[in-house]
């Protein structure tokens, strides 16, 4: 359970790091306003809706791009790097490097996919060879030995796992099996009556029309499928967990017997998955045993041919990016159902991302050296000693927790893993091969390795210098099993964080964000694990008591929020990450307030260092988003809208109420007694 606290919805935001200072941007060294006062909209006062009064000019006026899903602070980044990552792949395409090198292989897998003409005339020719042995297939055994062999060299369907520490003995790597087989974005999409769910059921079944008759189905045959699979999928969605259930890490951990889970999901024929996936292991956790046993049951009452088609289908459908222009223009439009997305994304952004995912320590060397400082990396290791500290002692100011467990939470806090930039090793892909001429089998070579890679670990003492992002990801994440933040250097970049900036705008910016990740290893989810990463209980009962009373107020709070007119944020979905933003502002608040510039008052732009700090986090989460991205987030993302990310924590937050001189009466006022001072 990895929280990739940053993500937003329908966006992989990506960047990494350096270790040398020898280049700079020509934004790094002519930028010198460092905060967008055009932005914002002076008619809208700070009490009543902050986040407007920071951002709002910047709403009204700005649009966003027809092959993008939102426009702000973290797409702006995402697609200035992308940029960057991709100069960097056509160098080293241009390089004729030797076979098997670094560059050889990045640049020939980003030039094998961007070869559309070769790949175009090849049509669905790649998924013949598969499609065929499914074909062949006899009875649900055959199906699931197929399954396993599939599992194995990346594909996945009707069963799904990872490998990651234990829960319960954090030094040590697991196999976790987890629910799959939904097309849709969850449970929910399946039965809901309102319109969105209608379309998006709708969109499936002509998704999966498509897909059918572009591998040479006739028509009545392709909508029977697609008939069948939505009747299936459906039926499957039954035993699935919603977003909110699968927020309980004790729910979520069940290590079974592989002698017990035979018993308990028979047809599924556990011993011999394992044997084709290769894993000699006693037990497993099996995340969400409710689906493997439903599953059980269907595999031995369902027709195999409709088996059969459902295994077709995903084939076809995961790989339908790495196909011809039609099977990803109807990948796309099916997906625009959710995003909004007007104009599908260009190709050589898609390959960027692509080999990023695929080797992203491979790529990550490359702009390291490129593009990060070591400057960047001592001011970010300044700024996380500094909320580190901020943070202990606000702990050992609460009013609400007792000694005992004040003493188990800074030993927490004081054993965080810290990792900036970029990983201390990096990742081997010698058995990775690229052939320019030839894209899907690169994909499939590189999608084998990646799961060889994970499935060699279980059972094996977790390594704590792995890395859960590549380097150059715009996002960050806390680990609850390592105890770890980690920062990736591709969010440390402006607007996030600039090396020249003052303390006021980086410690709003990348300091909420330092004490956001902080903060999740005692929201509600990572306070169930101790300093070691097992989850276990280390709270007096009066102390969770009180925690869960005034997280209870917290999701109160937000669930009373709305988007779109009527549609209300999920309190209890988004409860970790609320949790993580007010202790985020909170903490990076304090540590500011350690600086030279947080204990003056001389103002910068009009403002005072304090309104300056606010303004600075207001604008890092300065964001726009479609309203099918921002209906798809209300269903899925544990994520609050962003206007709540800054308006909720705000109110809460007493400093606030001081800078811009909120008051009863305004609409953000929150009355001090009711405020949540959790951490």
């Amino acid at each position: 359970m990895k929280h990739f606290s940053l993500a937003i919805a329908a966006a992989c935001l990506v960047g990494m790091a350096s270790c040398n200072n020898e280049k700079k941007t020509d934004a790094a060294e002519t930028r010198t306003s460092f905060f967008d006062r055009s932005g914002m909209d002076s008619t809208v006062k700070p009490g009543d809706n902050f986040f407007m009064y920071a951002n709002g000019a910047w709403m009204k006026t700005s649009v966003i791009p027809d092959d993008q899903t939102g426009l702000g602070s973290f797409y702006t980044l995402y697609e200035d790097n992308l940029k960057k990552l991709r100069g960097i792949l056509e160098d080293a395409e241009k390089a004729k490097a030797a076979k098997g090198s670094t560059e050889q292989k990045l640049g020939d897998y980003y030039a094998s996919g961007m070869d559309t003409v070769a790949i175009d005339k090849l049509g669905a020719e790649p998924l013949k060879p598969m499609l065929a042995k499914i074909d062949a297939i006899k009875d649900y055994k055959e199906l699931m030995n197929l399954v396993a062999e599939s599992n194995a060299a990346g594909e996945t369907s009707l069963i799904g796992y990872y490998v990651d520490a234990d829960e319960k003995n954090s030094a040590q790597n697991i196999m976790i099996f987890y629910q799959t087989g939904l097309s849709l974005p969850e449970k929910g999409y399946y039965t809901r009556t309102d319109s969105a769910s209608k379309a998006a059921r709708t969109a499936l079944l002509q998704y999966i029309s498509k897909v059918f008759t572009l591998t040479g189905a006739d028509t009545a045959t392709a909508a029977k499928n697609a008939v069948t699979i939505l009747a299936l999928e459906t039926e499957m969605a039954k035993a699935h967990r919603t977003p909110v259930e699968l927020r309980n890490p004790q729910a979520n951990y069940n290590k079974l017997a592989i002698a017990d889970l035979e018993k308990k999901a028979t047809n599924v024929g556990w011993a011999n998955i394992l044997s084709k996936i290769g894993v000699k292991v006693d037990s497993v956790n099996v995340g969400q045993p409710g689906y493997y046993e439903a599953l059980s049951k269907m595999l031995a009452t369902l027709p195999i041919d409709t088996w059969k088609t459902k295994l077709k289908f995903d084939y076809i459908s995961s790989n339908s990016g790495y196909l011809s222009k039609d099977f990803a223009d109807a990948d796309f439009t099916f997906n625009k159902t959710f995003s909004g997305q007007k104009k599908d994304s260009d190709r050589w952004k898609k390959m960027v991302n692509r080999v990023d995912g695929g080797m992203g320590d491979l790529l990550g060397q490359l702009y390291v050296k490129k593009y990060f400082t070591e400057a960047a990396k001592a001011r970010m290791d300044e700024l996380v000693n500094n909320l580190q500290k901020a943070f202990e002692a606000r702990i050992k100011k609460l009013d609400w927790m007792g000694d005992s467990t004040k003493q188990r939470a800074v030993t927490k806090l004081n054993t965080f893993l810290k990792k900036i930039g970029y990983p201390t090793k990096w990742k081997n892909y010698d058995d990775v091969t690229i052939d320019k001429a030839n894209f899907f089998a690169n994909v499939k070579s590189v999608g084998a390795h990646l799961k060889k890679e994970e499935t060699s670990k279980i059972g094996k003492p977790v390594d704590k210098t792995d890395w859960g992002m590549s380097a150059p990801t715009v996002n960050a994440y806390y680990n609850p099993t390592n105890n770890e933040i980690v920062f990736p250097a591709g969010i440390l970049q402006f607007p996030f964080f600039d090396v020249n900036a003052d303390d006021a705008v980086n410690y709003g910016a990348i300091g909420m964000v330092i004490g956001h990740e902080m903060t999740h290893g005692f929201d509600d989810q990572g306070s169930q694990y101790d300093e070691k990463g097992n989850m276990k209980n280390w709270w007096t009962a009066i102390d969770n008591e009180k925690f869960k009373a005034k997280t209870g107020g917290v999701v109160k709070q937000y669930s009373a929020y709305t988007v779109l007119d009527s549609l209300h944020v999920n309190g209890e979905l988004t409860l970790g990450e609320n949790l993580a933003d007010i202790g985020g502002l909170a903490i990076a608040y304090d540590a500011f307030k350690m600086t030279k510039q947080g204990q003056d008052t001389v103002k910068i732009d009009g403002f005072t260092p304090d309104q300056r700090f606010f303004l600075g986090y207001a604008q890092v989460w300065r964001l726009k988003n479609r309203d099918e991205t921002m209906r798809s987030r209300i269903n899925v993302d544990p994520h609050s809208p962003e206007m709540f990310r800054v308006n909720g924590p705000a109110a809460n937050f007493d400093p606030f109420y001081a800078a811009f001189g909120i008051k009863e009466g305004d609409k953000l006022y929150i009355a001090p007694e009711n405020r949540a001072h959790i951490w």
